[in-house]
């Protein structure tokens, strides 16, 4: 392999689509000495030119013609509703032997693009960075998918992308799709089904008494902070993906049947239920101790405490028995001295200038939205650890995190569940949520991406003007994650 002077000499790279990760892309490869050649929609053209015109090394185009053309590698960076349309009309301008990649976040519709519309004597390495644009690439997963290429295209892929100091994933298409339905689809139906309850109720939750510090202040931000990204991230994801689409519905079926559950009173059966859902995904007996051990970190009635081996794609959507899946890991995760300091991230992020304190009591909560995506990782039969080492987003680890946090304790969960049932502090909030949870699930059935749209954008207006300081707050709570 030529060293990385001679690549940069003779290497050009190309993105179509400069959205959010076309710039992305193209500013971290400029900036690591690659000449970049980039386009967009025509009518963004100057906009572009003039935004980029101090980058000698990036160069502005007028069309995905000029850019395929010339480039070596080239990174198709648009919706994945609209990647067939537009592979269709660049793709054979694309110059020989060039390598062809999608920054799509469900791969089908690329696949079934580049297939149709690519020249043979093309290569493919496709990929997905599995965050956002407003996250630090660094240690971030970064798949790679070797679909028509030999090994020595990979290894120089590798080498172009290695400036992002990200860390590969080796996938397949399929695989990508199940992996990306299992570590995505929920989590983000469930934030924006929380957005979408909150709107609907009126009033910013964290201007109220009900949501003090802790998971709430996770919640809370993780919330908005999907809520700043753009709409079609997650449309293509849970439309375009069918693992996807099976998931959001069940989840709004969780949460609907916890609810009746609540309404009805029936916490001998709510308990049964979220008490299998513990079992089932996270192998703890329902007599375990606190936190899932017993004093001094044996395991209670003698069963050894373990967690889950990370599985191969082919496998994520069936659990083994929670017995096999007991193996020893680390624990994730969320404990009351890290949600603290999430609290406190939180704070020193909108700058508070009293002096930093442990959040507020916290009253009693239903939780819905977590009891619900525990049972219906419980339903699907889907280990949410499988591929929590192999390509988590900086938000399911969080998701899971904080879902681990309250499973792991009988008696938060017990406190939950009787929460739900007794108090109705957070009733009108739950109501919301169910009808939110449903409405994103028929939105997402009936792949009405206008429909979509509108949701999502409505959602988002409620909360726009705390968007900067929600970014702010996430990426504080990133880093107290990462420490």
């Amino acid at each position: 392999m030529a060293s990385m002077q001679q690549l940069q000499d003779e290497i050009e790279v190309g993105i179509i689509g400069m959205g959010d990760m076309g710039r992305l892309y193209a500013t971290k490869l400029a900036a690591a000495g690659w000449r970049v050649n980039v386009c967009d929609r025509p009518e963004n053209f100057e906009t572009l030119r003039s935004d980029f015109k101090d980058t000698p090394s990036l160069n502005v185009f007028r069309d995905g013609h000029l850019v395929a053309r010339r480039s070596d590698l080239i990174v198709y960076s648009v919706e994945a509703a609209l990647i067939d349309k537009v592979v269709e009309q660049y793709g054979p301008s694309t110059k020989l032997g060039a390598i062809v990649s999608g920054q799509t976040s469900v791969k089908a519709p690329e696949h079934k693009a580049f297939e149709a519309h690519l020249p043979a004597d093309t290569y493919i390495v496709s990929c997905h960075s599995l965050h956002g644009p407003k996250v630090d690439t660094q240690g971030q997963p970064l798949v790679l998918i070797q679909h028509r290429a030999p090994d020595e295209k990979l290894r120089l892929v590798e080498q172009v992308f290695s400036c992002f100091q990200s860390r590969y994933v080796y996938l397949s298409y399929q695989e990508h799709d199940v992996v990306t339905a299992n570590t995505q689809a929920m989590t983000h139906a469930a934030f924006l089904a929380m957005g979408t309850a909150w709107r609907c109720s009126g009033d910013y939750p964290w201007e109220t008494d009900r949501y003090p510090g802790g998971i709430e202040t996770v919640k809370i931000n993780i919330m908005i902070r999907i809520l700043s990204a753009k709409w079609h991230i997650y449309a293509g994801l849970a439309i375009l993906n069918p693992s996807a689409r099976v998931q959001v519905t069940q989840y709004a079926k969780s949460a609907s049947d916890l609810f009746k559950m609540m309404l009805l009173g029936e916490e001998e059966a709510m308990q049964r239920r979220v008490f299998e859902a513990r079992r089932k995904v996270f192998g703890w007996a329902d007599h375990e101790y606190e936190d899932g051990v017993a004093p001094n970190g044996e395991a209670a009635s003698g069963v050894e405490v373990v967690a889950p081996p990370v599985a191969g794609p082919s496998s994520s959507s069936s659990m083994q028995p929670a017995a096999q899946r007991r193996t020893s890991r680390k624990p994730f995760l969320m404990s009351d001295t890290l949600l603290d300091r999430f609290h406190l991230a939180a704070r020193k992020a909108l700058g508070d200038g009293e002096e930093p304190s442990a959040p507020p009591p916290r009253p009693p909560n239903s939780h819905l939205s977590l009891l619900a995506i525990v049972d219906c990782w419980a339903t699907l039969g889907i280990d949410p650890y499988a591929h929590l080492e192999l390509a988590a987003t900086p938000v399911f680890r969080m998701w899971i995190g904080v879902s681990e946090y309250l499973f792991r304790s009988p008696t938060r969960l017990r406190q939950a569940i009787k929460a739900g049932i007794e108090d109705t502090t957070f009733r009108s909030d739950d109501t919301e949520f169910v009808v939110a949870a449903r409405g994103w699930a028929e939105a997402v059935q009936f792949g009405n991406f206008a429909h979509y749209e509108w949701r999502f954008k409505d959602t988002a207006s409620f909360f726009q003007p705390r968007f900067d300081e929600a970014n702010k707050v996430g990426t504080e709570m990133l880093k107290v994650l990462t420490a």
